[in-house]
C-alpha cells in the first residue's frame, strides 16, 4: 500500500527569528490534537496511514518518543541523529528525562510533593504558598523540625519574602558558602563534581547556592544543573542567560516539575518542529552519500545513452519504430534519477534495504557490527531516558542514573575505522532490512512516483524523436 501519488517529504525546516512562548504552547497542543484528531477520525487506530505535512501518524512524535516503531525510526535511531547529524542530542535526551521526571514525580506520595511545591512567578503569593498554607501535615512537620527551614518558617512573621534577603553570617560571606559546604559533606566521589558545576552555575548567574536539600530528587536536580544547565555542563541546552537564570532562581526553591516548564517548552518546540520532520526526511534516503552519487551518475549515464541511442537511430535508415527502443534508456535512467535526487537508491528499495550509517557499522570495540535486535533498542532507549535504574532506586527515591558524558563523537572508533574505507567499500557498504512499515510505505510512494514520472517523461521524448524524418545518413 502506498500513499498519495502528491505525497511530498517533510520540508527542510526553516527556523523564525523568534517565536514566544505561548505560540510554542499552541503549537504543541495544536499537533497533538491534530493527530487525534485524525486518528479519531478515520478510525485508523494509529496504522499510520494519516499524514501531517509529510510524516505519517505511525511516525509521528509521539509514537517515536513513546517506543512504538521500528528501526531505522526508533527513539535510539532519533538521539544518534541528532548526535551525528544535527549536532544536538541533549534536546531529546533532557526531554526524555523531564518527561519520566515528572512521572517519578507525581507517583509520589502527597507529603513528599508538598515538600516541593509547584512553582509560581509572583514571588509573595509563592512563599505564602510555599511556607504557610502547604506545609501542615505531621509527617512534613517532622522532617522539618529542628532544622533551617524551621526556623525560617519560626521568623515568617518578621520577613515575610524570605527570597528578599537571605539570613547571612560571617562565617557563610555573601557567596552562601556554609550551605554549600554543608551540601557537599553529603557528596563524594562523582557528586562532588556535579555540586561544584551548580554551584558555579548559581554563582554566575548572581545567586546564592542554598538549595532544600529536604526536597524530593534534589540530588537528581543538581546533577541536571551540572549537566544540562551550567555553563560548563557537559550537554549544555541552548537556552539564553535570562532563561537560565530564571530556571536557577527557581530551582534554588523547588524540585517541582513546574520549575523546568519554559525550558521544556522551548526544547519539545525544537524537536517537534525542526529536528523530528528532518529526522524523517533523513531517514527516507536509504543509501550513503557516496551511493546516492553513484545512483545519480548511473541515472545520467542511463539518460545519455537513450539520447545517445535514439539521435543514431534517426540519423540512420532504419525504420522509425526502432526508435522506440530508447525508452530502456530513458526509463531506467530518469527513475533512477529522480528517486536519487531524494536519496534513494532504486536498488536498495527493491529489496526495502538501507545502508548502515558508519556510526552503526562498528561496535563498542570497532570490530563486531551493531545488533538490531528490538530487545536491545528497547534497553538502549532504557539507558537513554534512565529509567533503567529507577526501579533499583525507588525505595529510597533516590533518582536514576544520569548519563553526564559529553555528545562529542569526534574521537570515537569508528570515524576513523569508516574514514580508512576507500570509495567502492563505501558504495557497497554492508545493507540491513527496514523494519518500519510506514517508512517502507513512503519509500514505495516515492519509487512509484519515480518510475510514473520517468515513464510519461520517456514517452513524451521518444515521440518527439519519432516525429523526425530519418537522416539517412547511414
Amino acid at each position: 500500500m502506498v500513499y498519495s501519488l502528491m505525497y511530498r517529504r517533510p520540508t527542510p525546516f526553516s527556523s523564525p527569528n523568534e517565536v514566544s512562548s505561548l505560540e510554542k504552547v499552541n503549537s504543541i497542543n495544536d499537533s497533538i490534537t491534530t493527530r487525534e484528531t485524525s486518528l479519531g477520525e478515520t478510525g485508523l487506530g494509529g496504522t499510520g496511514l494519516g499524514l501531517s505535512h509529510g510524516i505519517p501518524d505511525a511516525l509521528s512524535f509521539e509514537r517515536i518518543t513513546n517506543g512504538g516503531t521500528c528501526p531505522p525510526c526508533t527513539v535510539r535511531d532519533f538521539e544518534h541523529y541528532l548526535k551525528y547529524v544535527e549536532f544536538n542530542a541533549e534536546n531529546l535526551q533532557f526531554f526524555l528525562w523531564y518527561r519520566d521526571y515528572c512521572r517519578r514525580f507525581n507517583e509520589l506520595p502527597d507529603y513528599q510533593q508538598a515538600l516541593a511545591p509547584e512553582w509560581v512567578k509572583d514571588v509573595k503569593s509563592e512563599a505564602e504558598h510555599k511556607f504557610g498554607g502547604k506545609i501542615k501535615s505531621p509527617e512534613i512537620n517532622a522532617v522539618f523540625k529542628g532544622t533551617d527551614f524551621d526556623a525560617l518558617k519560626a521568623k515568617q512573621s518578621e520577613n515575610p519574602n524570605p527570597f528578599s534577603t537571605p539570613p547571612q553570617t560571617p562565617a557563610h560571606s555573601t557567596r552562601g558558602e556554609g550551605c554549600f559546604e554543608s551540601y557537599m559533606s553529603m557528596t563524594s566521589g562523582g557528586k562532588t563534581d556535579h555540586t561544584r558545576r551548580a554551584s558555579m552555575a548559581f554563582k554566575d548567574a548572581g545567586l546564592q547556592w542554598k538549595p532544600m536539600s529536604v526536597q524530593p530528587y534534589r540530588e537528581e536536580i543538581t546533577r541536571i544543573i551540572s549537566i544540562y544547565i551550567a555553563d560548563d555542563g557537559p550537554r549544555q541546552l541552548n537556552i539564553s542567560d535570562k532563561e537560565r537564570t530564571q530556571l536557577l532562581h527557581t530551582l534554588q526553591n523547588t524540585t517541582h516539575p513546574s520549575a523546568f516548564a519554559e525550558i521544556a517548552k522551548t526544547v519539545e518546540w525544537t524537536l517537534r518542529y525542526q529536528a523530528h520532520p528532518n529526522f524523517i526526511r533523513w531517514t527516507i534516503c536509504n543509501g550513503n552519500r557516496p551511493r546516492v552519487i553513484f545512483a545519480i551518475g548511473l541515472g545520467i549515464a542511463g539518460i545519455v545513452s537513450g539520447i545517445a541511442t535514439v539521435v543514431l537511430i534517426t540519423l540512420s535508415k532504419s525504420h522509425r519504430a526502432w526508435r522506440v527502443i530508447s525508452i530502456l534508456g530513458f526509463f531506467i535512467g530518469i527513475s533512477t534519477l529522480i528517486a536519487a535526487m531524494k536519496g534513494m537508491c532504486v536498488v536498495l528499495h527493491g529489496m526495502h534495504h538501507r545502508h548502515l550509517h558508519p556510526w552503526e557499522l562498528f561496535g563498542s570495540d570497532g570490530d563486531e557490527p551493531v545488533s538490531f535486535d528490538l530487545t536491545k533498542d528497547t534497553e538502549l532507549r532504557e539507558t537513554v531516558t534512565a529509567t533503567a535504574a529507577a526501579a533499583a532506586a525507588a525505595a529510597d527515591s533516590e533518582g536514576p542514573v544520569i548519563e553526564e558524558k559529553s555528545n562529542s563523537w569526534e574521537d570515537e572508533p569508528w570515524v576513523a575505522k569508516y574514514q580508512k574505507r576507500n570509495i567502492i567499500r563505501k558504495i557497497f557498504d554492508r545493507e540491513v532490512w527496514i523494519q518500519e512499515p510506514a517508512l517502507r510505505q513512503i519509500q514505495d510512494t516515492i519509487f512509484l512516483q519515480a518510475v510514473l514520472g520517468a515513464l510519461i517523461t520517456s514517452v513524451v521524448v521518444v515521440g518527439v524523436f519519432c516525429a523526425f524524418p530519418n537522416g539517412r545518413y547511414f
